[in-house]
């Protein structure tokens, strides 16, 4: 056996069982430091795939419950027009004691209609700020006489804004409870 001089007379003498020892978890360290220098890089293609897929995942499921409750604001909300339009037209008739007829429609709650037989009844200012829009863009509808058995129809033509369809497609109106 080889025996390391000590440099300074009080340290213990090194011996080659020690030396190996030493060598031995230097090239632990090295490895393990490797190890994780590789596992510090990044993702594999295969985990970003899957992170990928349970991103789509989750898309799909928000997606599936959100839109068919977007769907029913709007139609909520056309509802709430409608019943707003119909308050106004109500109050119209109290004053002028006559509903607003076809050719004046829904106008006739912005602005005096021509030819209104006592104008001075109009409410100044109007029955209602500005007419709305339906919750896809188009004008409601007012019809008089009613097709529904009331006095008058205020409704929209749904999503597709055409008379008819069923579903977001289909008229709203307020003969509809």
């Amino acid at each position: 056996m080889t025996e390391i001089q000590p440099q300074h007379p009080a340290e213990p003498v090194a011996t080659e069982s020690a030396c190996v020892r030493a060598q031995a978890a230097t090239r632990r360290a090295r490895r393990d430091s490797a190890s994780r220098r590789k596992a510090r890089q990044g993702f594999t293609l295969v985990e970003l795939m899957v992170v990928i897929v349970i991103i789509g995942l989750l898309a799909t499921v928000v997606a599936i419950n959100v839109l068919p409750s977007q769907d029913k604001a709007m139609i909520g909300k056309a509802r709430a027009d409608i019943s707003t339009l119909e308050q106004a037209i109500e109050t119209y008739r109290l004053d002028n004691l006559t509903f607003p007829d076809a050719q004046s429609g829904l106008q006739a709650l912005t602005a005096p209609p021509v030819g209104l037989a006592r104008p001075e009844r109009y409410r100044e200012g109007g029955y209602i700020r500005r007419l709305p829009e339906d919750p896809w863009g188009a004008p409601y509808q007012y019809r008089r006489p009613s097709a529904h058995g009331g006095q008058f129809d205020v409704f929209s033509y749904g999503a597709d804004g055409k008379e008819g369809g069923e579903g977001n497609d289909a008229d709203i109106g307020n003969w509809q409870s």
